[in-house]
């Protein structure tokens, strides 16, 4: 399948083809954007462990921080390999032709240090509503991670945020809960989480 920049994309004549391209294309330029919250987002159930992030220590209500499963070891090899998905990316496929190439390589790392984040943010929630390490929460749990990458990278390249279509935005947030959902199943089914979801 081949993709065509918005500058092309334009300068087609026929109507029904530049209405039909131009939809898959912010599609996809928007999937290889967040493609590198996905890496960042499951490396942890492989490489994770090791040392906690809040150290074992409480927050003022008395609660953990963040809880047993978030580790430092986990949050840099899931941004390591973001951000390493991002190079790959930026170097061998041509999305978002108006970000220079060096940017992109920037953007990747903050979509992936986002995603991150997000998974830290997730847990910060639930350990306050006094959920367990390893509970379920609709929603925070599938897509708080897509969510603050999107705002990493807009917070970098403001014009993203002009650039995203709205449909491709909600049709983005269906095919990660889904997505999200079938990965832990899977890590689940081969005894990679305690959890399948």
């Amino acid at each position: 399948m081949e993709y065509y920049s918005k500058a092309k994309v334009k300068s087609l004549s026929h109507r029904k083809i530049l209405k039909t391209t131009v939809v898959v294309m912010d599609f996809f330029e928007l999937l290889f954007l967040v493609l590198p919250a996905y890496a960042s987002n499951s490396i942890p159930v492989v490489l994770g462990g090791g040392t906690k992030i809040d150290l074992g220590k409480n927050f003022f209500d008395g609660k953990r921080v963040f809880g047993d499963s978030k580790t430092i070891r986990g949050f840099i090899s899931g941004v390591a390999a973001g951000t390493l998905v991002g190079v790959i990316l930026a170097l061998g496929v041509g999305f978002l032709p108006w970000i220079p190439q060096n940017d992109k390589f920037v953007v990747g790392f903050l979509v992936s240090l986002g995603a991150m984040a997000g998974d830290l943010l997730g847990s910060f929630v639930k350990r306050r509503l006094g959920l367990s390490p390893g509970s379920q929460y609709f929603l925070l749990d599938q897509l708080l991670f897509i969510i603050l990458a999107l705002v990493f990278a807009i917070a970098f390249a403001p014009k993203i945020l002009a650039e995203l279509n709205g449909w491709d935005v909600l049709a983005l947030m269906v095919l990660t809960y889904f997505l999200h959902l079938s990965f832990n199943w899977i890590a689940h089914k081969l005894r990679l989480k305690k959890v399948p979801w």
